[in-house]
């Protein structure tokens, strides 16, 4: 078991003000994996102090400084790789395989992403006699979520790094462990003192602590839309600035020309991906009306085709969920569907056979869903596929945009010219067209109450710097 109840303050391990352990849970098996300490107003405070001073040094380093810098956080995540994946696979409950190739690395591919934009980046601009400076915002607070963890906390604090910021960061307290790996890759690589901070706890202590804080310039946050108001409204009587990546139920159109079996395949994998656990995921799939059914036949094969089981067996493809919590949550929208009059072609509230322990779903779809269905509109964060048909176009793209989220959307089409005119008209951060998906330099990001802002890339740099024009620089 794992045992990381210290904080990462001011380039020391150090114990909390008062200790108040919380056992980690591994959801494949339902027992204690880890144990951290909930942190309090108390560390917050010790950890934004330590992060503005920081700031002023900091802030002033040169671009070579910073570039060395994230050389050795780069050099130093991979001493941590295996580790930062074992610990994913066993505090979130993700596949041995998907731990390893996409979770870990996408901690490694946002560092090695800010380094690279940051050897380029033009931090000022002249605008006639005048010249334009970006500069680090100053001490940022980070609230990162459990569902894919190193990868939102090296994708707020490459960037906040890069630029100069000087930050304190708030993991989940459901998947801690990968945060206290990554704290001490920070520590290793020489990240000088103050300048990265991490206090473990929940949102109702730390992260009201952070959001509230008047010497924390601006909040960045990855989490639930109902969390992400929270944070906004506790940040507003200072003013700060608040960039947050929230919810999504998003769309996959299937268009009438596209190939069927390819187009529901792909979404459904793409769907039970991380256990349906990505707030981008395809979880309506809008099919023509006329080849509903077929679309339910493929969807049922694909679905059992899917390996549930222990995420440290490499020929698992789907693991558990990551919480009791989110167990119940799902298995409750379920019933909903089904009380709602929604088909199921497969799945059910049952643990998979032979599976007695652990908060495992089954593959999961429903057919004949109307948009107005409990399904249709709450983002369920599971294994949980609701299928809406369609009669024409023009009803496909507004079911599309019929809903309080905007994160991704998704088309299917055997003409990528009609594509991407369907694309066009999605309302969302990132729309994908056949599948494609975008590297790390791909700005990341929602319209509506998915939140505002964008991450990864050198985008993602922006959300971390202020304007200041400096008027007659030129005379």
């Amino acid at each position: 078991m794992r045992e990381y109840k210290q904080f990462y303050i001011n380039g020391q391990w150090v114990d909390p003000v008062t200790p108040n352990d919380c056992d980690v849970i591994n959801p494949a098996n339902e027992e204690v994996c880890g144990q951290i300490s909930l942190g309090s107003e108390e560390d917050v405070n010790r950890a934004v102090a330590a992060a503005k001073t920081a700031f002023e040094s900091y802030s002033r380093t040169s671009r070579q400084e910073r570039i060395e810098l994230l050389e050795s956080c780069v050099e130093t995540y991979k001493k941590y790789y295996a580790d930062i994946a074992n610990a994913i696979r066993e505090e979130m409950g993700a596949p041995a395989s998907l731990a390893m190739t996409a979770q870990a690395y996408t901690g490694q591919g946002h560092l090695e992403e800010a380094l690279r934009v940051l050897r380029d980046f033009e931090f000022e601009e002249d605008l006639g006699d005048h010249r334009l400076f970006k500069e680090p915002i100053g001490v940022c607070g980070l609230i990162t979520p459990w569902n894919w963890p190193v990868n939102q906390i090296s994708c707020k604090v490459a960037p906040a790094l890069a630029v100069g910021c000087t930050m304190v960061l708030k993991p989940s307290e459901v998947a801690p462990l990968s945060a206290y790996l990554f704290s001490q890759v920070m520590h290793e690589a020489g990240v000088p003192a103050g300048v990265f901070n991490m206090v473990n706890g929940d949102g109702k202590a730390v992260g009201t602590a952070l959001s509230k804080h008047p010497d924390v310039a601006m909040m960045s946050f990855t989490g639930s839309t109902r969390a992400g108001s929270l944070v906004a409204q506790n940040a507003a009587p200072t003013v700060k600035r608040v960039t947050q990546e929230l919810g999504g139920k998003s769309p996959n159109i299937i268009l009438d020309d596209a190939d069927l079996e390819a187009a529901v395949t792909r979404g459904l994998v793409h769907m039970y991906n991380n256990t349906g656990q990505s707030c981008n995921a395809p979880s309506r799939m809008l099919v023509p009306r006329h080849k509903l059914a077929e679309a339910e036949k493929i969807a049922a094969k694909v679905s059992a085709s899917v390996v549930v089981g222990d995420p440290a067996d490499e020929k698992t493809t789907m693991g558990p969920v990551v919480s009791e919590v989110q167990f119940k949550k799902i298995r409750k929208l379920i019933n909903a569907g089904k009380k709602e009059g929604a088909k199921v072609v497969c799945g059910s509230t049952r643990r998979p056979k032979g599976m007695d322990k652990g908060y495992y779903i089954r593959p999961t779809v429903f057919s004949e869903v109307t948009n107005d269905m409990v399904i249709a509109r709450e983002e369920i964060f599971g294994p949980v596929l609701a299928m809406i048909p369609y009669d024409t176009e023009e009803e496909a793209i507004r079911i599309a945009n019929d809903t309080p989220y905007g994160l991704a959307g998704y088309v299917q089409s055997g003409d990528v010219g009609h594509a991407r005119d369907v694309a066009s008209r999605i309302r969302a951060g990132n729309v994908h067209i056949n599948g494609a998906s975008g590297g790390f330099d791909v700005p990341f990001g929602g319209f509506k109450q998915s939140g505002n802002g964008r991450e990864w890339g050198s985008h993602g740099f922006t959300d971390y710097l202020e304007i200041k024009a400096v008027e007659g620089f030129g005379r």
